[in-house]
């Protein structure tokens, strides 16, 4: 059995905060591959260091630095990788990785490729071990929000009052774009540090509150926030049920009340599917996604214009949701088989209930709201035929008549849900 691919965590300090087992995996190594700053960090020869005892002599097992290959990383990594791989297939490769390669690193990838059994993993501490304790935060009581790769509405969900995040830099600017968010989401006040070249002779801390953060910063960097909001500031919790006035829509929303009782009986779980359709502004597929940054949702709508509008409000609540342009049930055929359905329009279209019950996996959840007499008359036949929970929702809102103040009340709102 060939040698397994090595991943190691490398930190700002480069070799000298290497352990023993690492430097002996560098040195041995035929090939090693990494990004062009983590294989500065390795000297020429890795051989000549200030301890001889620590790593094997020349022609025993190491190998010479003019036999070591070394390759750079290009981008995009995820294309060039598995070409990379079969091209050197055979020899002793050590793969760098900032920190533990294994959060939000390379080595969760080569796992995910190889299998666990080909890919050994030698880890450094990581950036977020690093920042909490120059922070002084507990590592089990942070929010880490990577932002490598990803974009900077991530960090929405998680800002919430008293709630501490690590965020994970995309670069020096990744700082004052984190703070103009803050302000402008109005937790201008949260406590705000900057950490770079953490663990390096270079490493410095800075800070500051958001709205006063106005610093160039090295490229390699981690962010800490302790959310603090401003007097007035209306939560946008991660619970169901955020106010209407969240969401930009041309009326096609499901109201908040209806809302948090349809997502009750969609019951979100960490890592499954949900299909929206019908999506109109978003909203069902937004707060599913919002219950866990692993939950995965597609949001099906005929209307190109109402997509764009619920794109809006996904990248605004800080969520990625898949968006398919068509009408039901065509535009669900070739979609991966869902987790939990929610119909919240075109229900009386034929074969759009018969082929989201198909579809749906052992366990799912069926969802199906009606407001009017054709889809109710629907819901009923499918209720006589497979049973399930029925529900009829009517709310009435406090609202001025006059001088005084009475109920108008909103058109009532039919919930059909079953489980599969």
């Amino acid at each position: 059995m060939p040698d397994p691919l090595t991943v190691v965590g490398i930190g700002a300090d480069g070799w000298p905060g290497l352990s023993l087992a690492a430097r002996q995996t560098i040195t041995t190594a035929e090939v090693l591959l990494g990004s062009t700053r983590q294989l500065a960090l390795i000297p020429a020869d890795p051989t000549e260091c200030p301890d001889p005892h620590s790593l094997p002599a020349k022609g025993v097992d190491g190998v010479a630095s003019g036999e070591q290959v070394r390759v750079a990383w290009s981008s995009p990594l995820s294309e060039s990788l598995p070409g990379l791989l079969a091209t050197h297939r055979g020899r002793r490769i050590c793969v760098l990785a900032s920190g533990d390669p294994t959060f939000h690193g390379i080595g969760t990838t080569l796992t995910r490729l190889l299998g666990a059994e080909a890919v050994r993993v030698i880890p450094h501490p990581s950036s977020v071990s690093l920042a909490c304790a120059r922070l002084g935060w507990p590592q089990d009581q942070v929010q880490v929000v990577s932002l490598v790769g990803h974009p900077l509405e991530l960090v929405q969900p998680h800002i919430q009052p008293g709630r501490r995040l690590v965020i994970l830099s995309w670069g020096a600017q990744t700082p004052a774009e984190v703070a103009e968010l803050l302000v402008s989401r109005g937790y201008g006040g949260s406590a705000f540090a900057v950490l770079e070249q953490l663990g390096s002779a270079a490493e410095r801390v800075r800070s500051t509150r958001a709205d006063k953060w106005d610093h160039e910063v090295d490229a390699l960097n981690v962010i800490g926030v302790e959310c603090r909001a401003d007097l007035g500031v209306e939560l946008l919790s991660t619970t169901p049920g955020l106010p209407d006035s969240a969401y930009e829509s041309d009326g096609q929303l499901t109201k908040r009340e209806v809302r948090a009782v349809t997502m009750s009986r969609l019951a979100p779980v960490p890592g499954q599917l949900l299909w929206d359709v019908g999506g109109g502004a978003g909203s069902i597929a937004i707060e599913w996604l919002r219950h866990h940054p692993s939950c995965r949702a597609v949001a099906i709508e005929q209307d190109p214009d109402r997509i764009k509008r619920l794109e809006r409000n996904a990248v605004t609540l800080g969520v990625a949701v898949r968006t398919v342009v068509g009408s039901a049930p065509a535009a669900l055929e070739g979609l991966e088989r869902p987790d939990a359905v929610f119909v919240g329009g075109g229900a009386t279209v034929p074969g759009v209930i018969e082929t989201c019950w198909d579809a749906l996996r052992p366990g799912g959840r069926l969802v199906v709201n009606g407001v009017t007499l054709e889809t109710e008359a629907v819901i009923a036949r499918w209720y006589a035929e497979l049973g399930g929970d029925l529900v009829r929702l009517a709310v009435q809102r406090a609202s001025a008549v006059g001088t005084m103040t009475g109920w108008r009340p909103a058109m009532p709102v039919t919930i059909w849900s079953l489980t599969k």
